[in-house]
């Protein structure tokens, strides 16, 4: 009896990976007629979409596989380009009822140092815009998306809204949203609109974010204005004191208070160290230094041998002439001024008084503009970035039903490709650190480092593009955030006012700050002479040595 075969495992996991994709492509097949807009680029997009003819949106889009796949996208062709592209949707899609899907992938295959990648959802064409003319001023909805420009890095969700009082469109914008992945994958946007005025943002299916579209701390300015505004008429009574504390009228300078006395004076104490060469110049011509073949006396001048240190000065104290150094003066108090006291007269910071608030109006929910178009209005220094699979959906399932079948299996081959890229490169490159900047990309986006947020970045950012410095930067940012830990821990401690007495010490010390400043302009007209002298070489002080 003959043996039967074994199918070898990696062979059966491969096997039970395309029946589970088969099926999850089947069921998003399903899902499809639940879709409200699906758009994959599978084939040519210019039977469907509408590229801008505004002169000033000259760049190339176009039909394109992602790199590494045989799955095709919007691609943006070219680097330093204006950018804009519409799909009108065959039926305006309502907001204000039920749950909202969207969903679309991008991937940033150059990276993106400068540019966006996000998309807006548009108005219809009622309120005043044509699909031929789309451009930045074209009225949205919602304006999703990552976007990425010096200290900008954040996954934007803006929506407009109607004020009901005013009339006038507002942009609110999340607080506090994700940053843009750093690396060159295709990743995954979805933003879930739910009925309960609760919005929930998605990278890779991961929640990053949740808000409510009614709530002061998720939005900014807030969907719905104050009830009062400092009034902008009142003004500030001229009799008004401000002042918490003033000097002392009956304060009187004591008699022995010397303002002439100087800061410092000469150390009497002091004596001359032993061995000090009183005869011997600090520098010495350079006695190995000869006259240049070249050099004319009358063209360059008297030819002079460059200066060195002395060598006797160097196991000496010191040399030339010797003075007593100078030590604080016991005797200084500077300018004498009078002591604060409690301002009788004082009244507080006055603030204008509030007032209603004529924009003022109150919702149970965003009423909000239906979705007519997707357009795609950007403008970017980099090339290669890619869309695909952009989806409308009325169930956050079915997204995630497109996530598992357009999504996934792609970023999976990616990410494998970038592991042994990664492992190719050793410990030499930038590699080992990768996990370690994704970690810190993740604690930057914590709420209360927000005011650091642009900082963090910029050193992650360093370290990224040049791996000789990583170490140094990561030890930066460990240093900033150690740094907010004990100043959230243990909060700043107020120093006691304090009578300035020493004022002649400020005056010295500004003194020194003028010199430096001095100094500084003195360096960069200096520094602008060796520029200048670059691009033509003066011949007066040339050197050469003989060997």
């Amino acid at each position: 009896m003959g043996e039967r075969k074994r199918i070898p495992l990696g062979m059966f996991a491969v096997l039970l990976l395309i029946s589970a994709c088969s099926f999850q492509f089947l069921c998003a097949t399903e899902d499809a007629d639940d879709a409200i807009f699906y758009e994959s680029f599978d084939e040519d997009f210019q039977d469907r979409w509408i590229v801008s003819q505004k002169e000033e949106y000259s760049g190339v889009w176009k039909h394109a596989k992602s790199e590494g796949h045989d799955d095709h996208g919007l691609l943006v062709s070219e680097k330093a380009r204006k950018y804009a592209i519409v799909k009108e949707l065959d039926k305006a899609v309502s907001l204000r009822d039920g749950t909202v899907v969207l969903q679309f992938e991008t991937r940033l295959q150059n990276g993106l140092e400068c540019g966006g990648a996000y998309i807006k959802y548009l108005r219809p064409q009622d309120a005043g815009w044509k699909s031929k003319e789309f451009d930045n001023e074209s009225p949205y909805s919602i304006m999703f998306g990552p976007d990425k420009c010096g200290a900008t890095n954040k996954v934007h969700f803006i929506f407009k809204h109607k004020n009901p009082k005013t009339g006038e469109y507002v942009e609110h914008h999340l607080k506090n949203p994700s940053s843009v992945p750093s690396d060159k994958l295709t990743h995954v946007y979805t933003a879930i609109l739910k009925p309960n005025n609760e919005v929930q943002i998605l990278l890779d299916g991961e929640q990053k974010k949740k808000a409510d579209f009614l709530s002061a701390d998720d939005f900014e300015p807030p969907l719905i204005p104050t009830k009062t505004i400092p009034d902008p008429d009142d003004k500030k009574p001229e009799d008004w004191d401000e002042r918490e504390k003033i000097p002392d009228p009956i304060a009187v300078k004591p008699d022995d208070w010397d303002e002439e006395a100087p800061l410092e004076i000469v150390d009497e104490e002091a004596e001359k160290p032993e061995g000090w060469l009183d005869d011997e110049p600090e520098e010495i011509d350079d006695p190995e230094a000869t006259k240049p073949e070249d050099w004319d006396d009358e063209e360059d001048g008297e030819w002079e041998a460059p200066k060195i240190e002395n060598p006797k000065c160097e196991a000496a104290p010191g040399c030339g002439e010797w003075k007593r150094p100078t030590k604080s003066n016991p005797a200084y108090k500077g300018k004498w001024y009078a002591p604060l006291i409690e301002n009788p007269a004082y009244k507080g910071i006055w603030k204008p008084r509030d007032i209603p608030n004529p924009a003022y109006f109150e919702l149970k929910k965003p009423d909000f503009e239906p979705i007519a178009a997707i357009g795609i209005e950007i403008w970017t220094m980099q090339d290669g970035i890619l869309f695909d699979n952009i989806l409308i959906a009325k169930d956050d399932k079915i997204a995630e039903s497109y996530r598992e079948t357009t999504w996934k299996p792609k970023f999976s081959v990616e990410k494998e490709k970038q592991k042994e890229e990664e492992n190719e490169a050793g410990s030499s490159g930038i590699a080992g650190f990768q996990k370690v900047f994704d970690i810190l990309y993740k604690i930057a986006d914590i709420p209360f480092l927000s005011a650091y947020k642009p900082k963090i970045h910029d050193l992650i950012e360093k370290g990224q593009e040049q791996p000789n410095l990583t170490v140094g930067i990561l030890v930066a940012i460990l240093v900033i955030f150690v740094s907010i830990f004990f100043r959230i821990i243990f909060g700043g401690k107020k120093q006691p006012t304090k009578v300035e007495t020493k004022v002649e010490k400020t005056n010295v010390e500004s003194s020194s700050s003028n010199k430096k400043s001095g100094e500084n302009v003195e360096n960069e007209e200096n520094k602008e002479k060796e520029e200048s002298s670059s691009s033509a070489p003066a011949r007066r002080r040339s050197i050469r040595r003989e060997n």
